[in-house]
This record gives structure tokens, C-alpha cells and sequence, in this order.
């Protein structure tokens, strides 16, 4: 193999794997490989969780409808993850309600009740209650003629932020992460792989050296191995977009709801930062660019038309405050319903004799990411010949190393009593115990510098740039947090103003 470094400069060392894709299944490769000892480099071509990761409906579920499609497996690892997941980031991810109103000529109520059941018990629950049969009474936000109904447990997640914490514990362990770095080039050197990564902002092209590839791109993952990786796509993958939108806050309580439709799918009204509520999703094939994805007109107009079906309150397109799509890549090679393609996953290894191996990441969803990637570092580890042992079941994810929210809103009360009321809950809810690290050294509300709107203040920001990947606004506003629901247009240019120079400034200190 030739020589891939430049005259002058230092070699570059060789990597254990490389990691093509920061969203939840890429990060979480990273942390459990790193975890483990193999030297870990992930690239991601824009921000962290900036595509499907971060468009989801925000839940850790197992996926009741899927029960109506007979994928048990499924539905059990799912379920099995959710406890897990809330032992490990009780922070970002918090037990949910739902309720589901019983509609007679849709689904009898011993269907109902049979699949709830099967969904107490597939996997074994510690953390939440099991379902019941509801009575609904005229104090309902549902329409006068939905009189009974069912609930049960699932649990909300702070997707974007389950991401970036998870990049975190990688980091922790010693993973490089590049954002905004793009793999324009991936080739076999006999048993390594010669990587080339380009920074999309300063267009500075590197060169490195892997004894694994983990293609994770998501819904770019076979444009990805067929365009630059070189290599053919061994099963079929479906491009699914899923659409999302945010209205006004359609009731009180904290429960969500799940509604049933005629056509057999089913549409989910979640609490959404106190103020709003989240309705979503649909599911329509995709073609194109992913990152191009967004709702269209039919998709606003179907998921208001489900609600307002349901509750008494009637919505107009003109409450539509944000939305969003994601494509999800699914492993199906069916051509039924969209909403019946699996979303299990696959991984896929491509290791001819004698060359480095690659495992290309397909379909999946954002509840089983820990165990996907637990599943693919023992795969490199077996390839790598790297003994080691799972560890993630048990490890808090930063912040998430505290006994429960009420106790630790408690603890940070008495630590920064100056702190106002919203901003203590929004802090407790995004960073857990790393509150302490984003407040070292303040002693009052002034010490936070620069306010922006909403709760923003300089401190956070200056945090977010240092500590967590953010070089735009945008990265701030709608990832890291959901501030931009909240800030003015004019408050949002003096923000970028500000980022600006500061990002300037952090990545020269980088450098």
C-alpha cells in the first residue's frame, strides 16, 4: 500500500473503525466500540442527529400497532430496550401515558384489550404501570360520542439530545467525532480501509486509515456504499418519510394520545415543550434527497383531519406552528402499506477473502439503537479478533447519573436558588447532572451573560459550542434545544451574529 501522508506531516494513526453517519445508530456504535477499547473515528457530513434522527415522533416505545403485523420480535427487544433506556438517560427520557379512544367499528374492544396485554408482557416491566380501561367523562377534550377508551405505558425521549449525549459518551472514551466532514471517498487497501473525509466548511480534504467501516448513513446508506464506498447493496432498502407537525397546546395533562383512522393507521398527539402538541406521523414512500424531505399539503391536511375527528377543539392549517419529516430507511423488500414495513433492522457485512470488512447499517428504529449497537461492536469485535464484553445495558448516558428528576430539581434548587423556574426545569430535563458542568463558576442570573430571548442566555450557548458539536444557530435552536419554536426572527439574526464569531474563535482554538 502507498504512502497516504504528505510530506512533512505526522502519520496518521490507524484506526480501529471508522464511522460514516452521527445519527442515534452511528453515535451508538461509537460509544459501545470506544467503550471497548478499538480507537473509534465517526464523520458526520452536517450536524449530529440532523436528518431522521431528530424527526421522529420523540418516542421510546415498542411499537403497539406493530403487533397488528404479527412482529412480536420485534416488539419484545423493543420493549426490553425501553426499560433499559429509561434506567440510563432518566433525564431526556421520561415515562408517558397514552390513551388510546376506543372506536367500535374499527377495532372490537377484546382485540384491544388482548394486544395491551400481550404488550404488558412481552418483556419484562419494572419502570411502568400496566394498561386499564378508561371511562371518559364529559370533562374529555375528546368529542362527546367517544364515552370509553384504553391506556397504557410508553415513554417520551428527547431524540436530538439522546444523540448528542450519546456522541458525548463516545467522546468520553476516547471516539473522534467530526461534524459538518463529509466521506467523499472509501477504498480497500487489502486488509484496511483508506478513508478520505472533507471538511464541508473549510473544504479541507484528510486521508485516513481503518481496519473496519461502519456505514451508518442512514437514509443515504446505499447512495453511500454504491457511489463512494464502491460496493453493491445486498438488500433491498425502502425510503420511507414520516411527517410531523406542532400546533397549540390541544389540551391539559400529560398524557399523549394514540388515535385509530380508517385506512388501519393509527396518528399520535404528544405533549410538546409545555406550550405546544406534536401530531404525527404519516408514512409515505420517499424518492429523492432525504435531507430535501418535508411535509406536504396532503400529509397536513391527513393528520389534522384525524384529529379533528377526535377532539372537540377544531384545528385550521393556520395552528400549524413547525414541522417536520424524516426519511427512514427500512430493510423491506415488500411492496404492501408503507406503515407495514418492518422496522427491524439489519446488519449488513461485506468483507471479501483477505480484505477489510465493512457492516452496513439497515432500517431499525430509534428504541433498539443500544442494542443494534451493541450487535454490531461485537460483530467488529469478533472481526477485529478484539475480545470484549457488553457494557452499555447498565451505563448512564452523561447527565443521566442522578436517582430521579424530583430529587435532582431539588439539588439543583438549592445549589443556584437564583436560577428562575423555567430554566431550572428546562436544564434538569436537557442536561441532568451536567447542569453543574454548564454552570461552573455562576453565582447569580447575571453570570449567565448575554440574554437572547426565551431562556437563552450567552452561557449556554458558549456550552453548546465547546462541549456539544453546535457551529449554527440552527444546530442550537431545533436540536440541542427547541428554543427556535420560542425566539423572534430579530432575536434569531442577533443569535447568529453572536455564534458567529464565537465559533470562529473555538475552532481556531482547535486548530
Amino acid at each position: 500500500m502507498g504512502d497516504v501522508t504528505a510530506p512533512g506531516q505526522q502519520p496518521e494513526p490507524i484506526h480501529d473503525v471508522l464511522i460514516i453517519g452521527g445519527g442515534i445508530n452511528g453515535c451508538g456504535i461509537a460509544t459501545d466500540a470506544a467503550g471497548r477499547g478499538l480507537t473509534v473515528l465517526l464523520c458526520e457530513q452536517d450536524d449530529l442527529a440532523c436528518a431522521t434522527s431528530s424527526r421522529s415522533s420523540k418516542l421510546i416505545h415498542g411499537g403497539l400497532r406493530y403487533l397488528e403485523f404479527f412482529q412480536f420480535r420485534l416488539v419484545g427487544k423493543a420493549l426490553a430496550e425501553r426499560e433499559i433506556l429509561l434506567h440510563n438517560a432518566p433525564h431526556i427520557i421520561r415515562p408517558l401515558r397514552f390513551h388510546l379512544p376506543h372506536q367500535p367499528h374499527l377495532r372490537p374492544a377484546w382485540m384491544i384489550r388482548s394486544g395491551l396485554f400481550l404488550y404488558d408482557h412481552l418483556a419484562r416491566r419494572k419502570a411502568l404501570p400496566g394498561s386499564r380501561s378508561l371511562q371518559l367523562g364529559p370533562d374529555s377534550p375528546l368529542k362527546p360520542h367517544i364515552v370509553r377508551g384504553f391506556e397504557y405505558s410508553d415513554a417520551w425521549v428527547d431524540d436530538a439530545r439522546l444523540v448528542v449525549l450519546t456522541a458525548r459518551a463516545a467522546a468520553s472514551h476516547g471516539a473522534r467525532i467530526l461534524t459538518r466532514t463529509a466521506c467523499i471517498d472509501a477504498e480497500r487497501r487489502g486488509d484496511l480501509w483508506q478513508v478520505t473525509l472533507e471538511d464541508r466548511r473549510t473544504g479541507r480534504r484528510s486521508t485516513h486509515l481503518s481496519r473496519a467501516l461502519v456505514n451508518a448513513a442512514g437514509p443515504w446508506v446505499a447512495e453511500l456504499q454504491q457511489s463512494t464506498i464502491h460496493c453493491q447493496v445486498h438488500h433491498p432498502l425502502r425510503l420511507v418519510k414520516g411527517s410531523h407537525v406542532v400546533v397549540p397546546r390541544l389540551y391539559p395533562g400529560e398524557h399523549a394520545y394514540i388515535l385509530q383512522n380508517e385506512d388501519d393507521r393509527i396518528v399520535f398527539v404528544i405533549p410538546f415543550e409545555n406550550d405546544y402538541s406534536l401530531i404525527g406521523t404519516t408514512d409515505v414512500d420517499y424518492q429523492g434527497d432525504p435531507a430535501a424531505a418535508a411535509i406536504s399539503p396532503q400529509e397536513t391536511r391527513y393528520l389534522l383531519r384525524v384529529v379533528n375527528a377526535h377532539f372537540r377543539q377544531q384545528l385550521q392549517e393556520a395552528d400549524v406552528l413547525w414541522s417536520y419529516a424524516g426519511v427512514r430507511a427500512l430493510a423491506d423488500d415488500t411492496h404492501g402499506k408503507a406503515q407495514a414495513a418492518s422496522r427491524d433492522y439489519t446488519l449488513d457485512l461485506d468483507q471479501p477473502p483477505g480484505q477489510a470488512p465493512m457492516i452496513s447499517v439497515l432500517g431499525g428504529k430509534i428504541t433498539t439503537y443500544r442494542r443494534l449497537a451493541e450487535e454490531a461492536t461485537d460483530q467488529l469485535c469478533s472481526l477485529l479478533q478484539r475480545p470484549s464484553r457488553p457494557w452499555t445495558a447498565g451505563a448512564a448516558l452523561p447527565g443521566g447519573d442522578f436517582a430521579d428528576p424530583a430529587t435532582l430539581a431539588a439539588d439543583l434548587h438549592k445549589l443556584y436558588p437564583w436560577l428562575p423556574d423555567t430554566l431550572l426545569r428546562r436544564f434538569c430535563h436537557s442536561y441532568g447532572t451536567l447542569t453543574h458542568e454548564l454552570l461552573e463558576g455562576c453565582r447569580s442570573l447575571d453570570d449567565l451573560g448575554r440574554h437572547f430571548g426565551a431562556d437563552l442566555y450567552a452561557r449556554e450557548v458558549l456550552y453548546l459550542i465547546q462541549r456539544e458539536w453546535v457551529l449554527e444557530p440552527e444546530d442550537l435552536l431545533w436540536r440541542r434545544t427547541k428554543l427556535g419554536l420560542r425566539l423572534r426572527p430579530a432575536e434569531v439574526s442577533v443569535l447568529r451574529d453572536y455564534m458567529d464569531i464565537r465559533t470562529r474563535w473555538h475552532s481556531a482554538n482547535l486548530s
